[in-house]
């Protein structure tokens, strides 16, 4: 049975929003608008001299982020996506040299998926030019508002990815 907080986002609010929430979402929307109308993945992409499209680029940063070579189902997990779409892009990836399979030590029947040097290399490059943009817009701003930047956003993602998963868990509606 769900949690009774957990309303799914299409149902009808019990109450109305609090203002600093309703307030915080055209900001967010914004944010997003500006990012993707700004092409900045795409741009970023570029900058590292791959021609990639964002889903491969996703199993990419996916690997370069993890602590070593993951299963198919794990990269799905981080990109939020299925095994299958997972599959496409590994292939196409494998075809370009930029992953490989490797053996699981823990399951001979399983592989694992890490970056070649190349993958490793463009992946590397891919998030030195976001970081590069991301502190340069940033680079007016005190370093304690950093801080809470890089807290309240970790805390937001990490709370809404949750509040997501139980409602793939309890069913939505």
């Amino acid at each position: 049975m769900p949690p009774e907080s957990a309303e799914s986002p299409g149902s009808p609010p019990s109450e109305e929003p609090p203002a600093d929430l309703l307030a915080v979402l055209p900001r967010i929307i914004q944010f997003s608008a500006a990012v993707t109308k700004g092409r900045l993945a795409e741009r970023a992409t570029e900058a590292a001299g791959l021609s990639l499209d964002r889903p491969a680029m996703g199993v990419l940063l996916s690997l370069r982020t993890a602590d070593g070579p993951l299963r198919i189902g794990e990269i799905a997990d981080r990109m939020q996506v299925v095994g299958p779409h997972v599959t496409r892009q590994v292939q196409a990836l494998e075809k370009r040299g930029l992953v490989r399979r490797v053996a699981d030590p823990h399951d001979r029947r399983a592989s694992l998926i890490e970056p070649t040097e190349a993958g490793a290399e463009g992946a590397n490059r891919y998030v030195a030019s976001l970081l590069a943009w991301f502190a340069e817009a940033l680079t007016d701003w005190p370093p304690q508002d950093r801080d809470d930047l890089a807290r309240l956003l970790a805390r937001l993602v990490d709370d809404v990815t949750a509040r997501l998963a139980r409602f793939d868990e309890y069913g939505e509606g």
